[in-house]
């Protein structure tokens, strides 16, 4: 018994295809053919919406560049590989497509055809084909990976092939008759929703059309989308005006009560051509755009003979095969981009899944939603790529992707570049998506050495008496700045005196001495009142006290007491660290969130000619790890580094000393976050140097110095991550990564270099060499020669 409706299919044989044209060859392999009948004149139709730019299809992602890939018209279109590269198939997914039957024999279904798969007429027919309509739709959504004809979206995906077209309809004497013919009642369809839903389909598919559905389609419609299933449905072929009665800028009838009785679980498919503009046949997306997605149905691949593509040969030698086109072949593609989604996150919702596929469509005709394309057109890469926020499986921490995670210091160098910290995300959809968030590391940036070295326009003033000393590093430049007006200097004098940098060392008793500095570190100040003689390179620096880290110095102060033949001092300093920004969701960056501070402990002692000291320091870093920063998704508590400096000079001549410097490190990153306990890495320095005074002209100095900067030698961060997620219970696996900080690079450099008084100035000549600069193997070795020469006035 009919109910109100009787339906018709949605798609007909619509052109020839020259086998040259379609990936060429014999038998199967070749391309598609046939003799279809001429398309019908279109009628005309109101003014279109403008199409949309054609966009290349892409190239076939990872190992599907076959031709079997090639010429299937929608797996590279809509950019289904990509989700086969990460493993969707559709497999264990069944999509229910009631329709005409199937050719149960063909090989690109075996093994895949659903027992559940039945007449659903009660004529007691098997679900084996008469007319060829449902195979083709089956095969542009499941047809297998097998280098053989065509492959279709979910080539792993279950069929339950449910026959519900009206016994002697289909019995037209040709393929194409049968196509026209073929009609389905509207109980015919309920009751294959019905077995669907029964038989486990997470999709629907519906490439039929006609007028409004009755209540008992309704109310299988309307289980089937409580029941979780996603449906689809064809929007109808009157896009041209060639069906009485139908509006061609809206869906088909059919579609929209489908529509209206299944709600956010359906979608409305429409079609497109190769170029992306909307077929002519297609309906339009109309009052129905929310919910309208567009996909390629248009010139599809191809008619089979079997499990064979068929090929027809003509009398004079050409070989063809036969395409076809309609809204019932644009919906199977959405139909198989649906089984992927459920198959790769077993979590989504049918609705979840049609909103995906709807929010993530590429943008077509009109800007945004429009009545012609809807959301767009299908795009399967963006429906798979991660939607809202991103946080860490199994917590709240968010972790924005495209942002940098993290960024070395100048001791870690390039070890960042082989890190590996794979976790899981979840999404807002709470879809898992395993991401290394080593990808989002960056290397250390390279220090500036020469760009420091001849900074212009600075100037150093010093005065003493025999009680206190006093130091000053001025800014000479004419640079834009605010003017001292209430100092009631000039513009020029007020310029002038910007002081960058001060020192003051008192002594305020015969064994005690105390100094004071801003914008100055402690260990210079430390140095002075131990009365170090530090040879001035303007590369090479000491490794005594190099933290590497960047950072601005705030105020120092250090006190030495001399018990007997020993000094000791004791120096605490703060200042501000330098780090990059990681992205709009890190840290704001303020002083007080990156501030460092520095404890020592020093003891020296002369032995003759032999100058020696040892150094006990402590540095509190409050958002850095030895100068490295990460995302405070990771943790952005900070550390503690304890370092042990040891250094000695020998003056082994009149005016000639050898000195050399060695340091060693041990950092703790703070625990918190996702850095767990453990975290501790060793760093390590060195230089040796040889100087010369009095060597051309009094006052003058010569001297060479090897040096390797800090840097970290073993150990790393600790990562407490999900490793793993499990569906079923919604729970994460956890698990620590480790993070080596030690690069693969060394850095060594050399610098020769002569300063002293030249033509009534200051003069400073340095050679230097770089080897591996900034501890990173890849980096080309850096070399140059610097002159510099300054005159007060």
């Amino acid at each position: 018994m009919m109910g109100m409706g009787s339906r018709g299919k949605l798609g007909a044989i619509s052109a020839l295809a020259l086998l040259s044209a379609c990936g060429g060859g014999g038998g199967s392999s070749g391309g598609p053919i046939s003799t279809p009948p001429p398309v019908p004149t279109p009628t005309p139709t109101p003014t279109p919406t403008p199409t949309p730019t054609p966009t290349p299809t892409p190239p076939p992602t990872g190992g599907f560049a076959t031709e079997e890939v090639n010429r299937s018209d929608g797996p590279l279109f809509h950019n289904a590989p990509t989700a086969w590269a990460a493993g969707a198939t559709g497999a264990g997914i069944k999509i229910g497509i009631i329709d005409s039957g199937i050719d149960l024999a063909n090989r690109e279904f075996a093994g895949r055809i659903d027992p559940a798969s039945a007449d659903v007429t009660g004529a007691g027919r098997s679900a084996q084909q008469i007319d060829d309509h449902g195979t083709h739709v089956a095969l542009i959504a499941a047809a297998a990976l097998d280098n053989n004809g065509i492959v279709g979206i979910a080539h792993r995906a279950n069929v339950i092939a449910l026959r519900a077209d009206t016994p002697g309809t289909c019995a037209g004497t040709s393929a194409p008759d049968a196509d026209l013919d073929c009609t389905f009642a509207d109980r015919a369809i309920a009751a294959g929703i019905d077995r669907a839903v029964s038989a486990g389909a997470a999709v629907i598919n519906l490439s039929l059309g006609g007028g409004a559905i009755d209540p008992v389609l309704v109310t299988a419609v309307r289980n089937a989308a409580n029941a979780g299933a996603v449906i689809v449905v064809a929007a109808g072929n009157g896009g041209d005006g060639s069906e009485p009665g139908i509006d061609p800028n809206q869906p088909d009838p059919f579609a929209t009560s489908i529509l209206a009785a299944g709600g956010a679980n359906v979608v409305i498919v429409g079609s497109v051509k190769e170029d992306r503009s909307a077929s002519d046949f297609s309906n339009r997306a109309g009052n129905a755009a929310n919910s309208y997605l567009m996909a390629l149905g248009e010139r599809i691949c191809c008619v089979y003979q079997g499990s064979e593509i068929l090929i027809t040969t003509e009398a004079d030698g050409r070989r063809y095969v036969t395409l076809f086109s309609g809204t019932s072949f644009a919906a199977p593609q959405v139909s198989g981009a649906a089984a992927l989604l459920k198959q790769a996150f077993p979590n989504l919702t049918g609705r979840q899944i049609v909103e995906i596929l709807l929010s993530s469509a590429r943008d077509a005709g009109t800007a945004g939603v429009d009545t012609v394309y809807g959301r767009g057109i299908m795009d399967i890469a963006a429906a798979f790529h991660p939607r809202g926020a991103t946080v860490l499986a199994g917590g709240t921490a968010v972790v924005p992707l495209g942002e940098a995670m993290g960024s070395a210091s100048g001791p870690m160098g390039d070890a960042l570049t082989r890190a590996s910290a794979e976790t899981v995300l979840l999404d807002q959809y709470d879809r898992a998506y395993a991401v290394d968030l080593a990808r989002g590391f960056r290397t250390a940036q390279g220090t500036r050495r020469l760009q420091g070295a001849v900074d212009a326009g600075v100037r150093r003033l010093s005065g003493a008496t025999e009680s206190s000393a006093v130091a000053f590093t001025v800014d000479a430049r004419r640079t834009a700045g605010v003017w001292a007006a209430p100092l009631r200097l000039s513009h020029e004098e007020a310029e002038r005196a910007r002081v960058l940098a001060g020192r003051l060392a008192l002594r305020l008793g015969r064994d005690t001495q105390l100094g004071l500095a801003f914008a100055e570190g402690a260990d210079g100040l430390t140095a002075q009142l131990q009365g170090q003689q530090r040879p001035a390179f303007l590369i090479a620096g000491s490794a005594g006290g190099d933290a590497g880290v960047a950072y601005q110095p705030g105020t120092a102060v250090a006190l030495r007491r001399q018990i007997g033949p020993w000094g000791v001092t004791l120096a605490a300093e703060q200042g501000r660290a330098y780090a990059p920004s990681l992205g709009a969701h890190d840290l704001t960056g303020d002083g007080r969130a990156l501030a460092t501070r520095t404890f020592s402990a020093a003891a020296d002692r002369r032995f003759g000619a032999l100058d020696t000291r040892l150094v006990l320091s402590w540095m509190q870093e409050d958002a850095t790890v030895l100068g490295a920063r990460f995302h405070r998704a990771l943790g952005a508590g900070g550390a503690d580094s304890l370092f042990l400096d040891a250094g000695a000079g020998y003056a082994f001549a009149p005016g000639w000393r050898l000195g050399a410097d060695l340091r060693r490190g041990l950092t703790a990153a703070a625990e918190g976050g996702q850095i767990a306990a453990g975290s501790r890495f060793a760093s390590s320095g060195w230089s040796v140097d040889l100087t010369r005074s009095g060597a051309l002209v009094p006052g003058d100095s010569v001297g060479l110095r090897l040096a390797q900067p800090l840097r970290v030698t073993g150990g790393g961060l600790k990562l407490n991550l999900p490793t793993g997620y499990d569906y079923a219970s919604e729970t994460a696996h956890w698990g620590t990564r480790s993070v080596a900080l030690s690069p693969e690079g060394r850095e060594l450099m050399g610098e020769l270099g002569w300063r002293g008084p030249l033509w009534s100035g200051d003069g400073a000549v340095s050679l230097f060499y770089r080897r591996e600069p900034g501890h990173q193997a890849a980096a080309p070795d850096d070399a140059g020669l610097v002159l510099k020469w300054s005159r007060g006035f």
